[in-house]
């Protein structure tokens, strides 16, 4: 009987050899793994359906790679090693792909002087975004708290433009579910 991935070469008139049957190995096992990165992301923020239709399709490739990589593995233990660190290397690389899709939103908040605040915040508005300032007390004089739900695509345009108006804010960013309600970004 001939392995899955023997066949699938074949299939394609590519030789069979092992280097080609570990490089399918090696390059189908990091968009497997990618796949699965992204999936888990989609499913956290909420598009339930689109992450059960990339699970689909990611555990089609898995049960193949995994069925030639066991129903070989006494004869050719290589293709583990190369299994392996295809893991590893897709989950690095599933990573850049998830930060360079951005989906969600993200909740920043920034303490900034009093003096700051109105300005900063028409600027934030002025970019778009919905902005709530709450007055605050700190240890040596009056702040305010800026609250701003921020497509995570705009992270760190958002905290340039906090850090123009002063070095020394506090600026916390914290990962959020899909929202509900409000102005601009929100789901209705």
């Amino acid at each position: 009987m001939l392995e899955p991935v023997y066949v699938l070469l074949n299939s394609f008139w590519i030789p069979s050899s092992p280097f080609w049957v570990y490089l399918l190995i090696f390059v189908v096992k990091i968009i497997e793994v990618a796949m699965a990165i992204v999936r888990i992301v989609l499913i956290t923020k909420g598009e339930k359906m689109l992450g059960s239709i990339i699970g689909f399709f990611e555990v089609v490739i898995w049960v193949i790679i995994v069925a030639s990589v066991l129903s070989n593995i006494t004869e050719d233990p290589y293709q583990v090693i190369v299994y392996a660190a295809a893991f590893a290397i897709g989950n690095y690389l599933g990573s850049i792909v998830e930060s360079k899709i951005a989906l969600g939103s993200v909740n920043i908040q920034a303490i900034v002087k009093k003096i700051h605040g109105k300005k900063l915040s028409s600027e934030l508005r002025q970019i778009g975004l919905a902005v709530t300032a709450v007055d605050a007390y700190g240890r040596d004089d009056r702040k305010e708290i800026l609250y701003m739900h921020v497509p995570r695509r705009n992270i760190e345009k958002t905290i340039n433009l906090i850090k123009s108006f002063q070095k020394d804010v506090v600026i916390s960013v914290n990962d959020i579910r899909p929202m509900y309600g409000g102005h601009g970004i929100l789901r209705k």
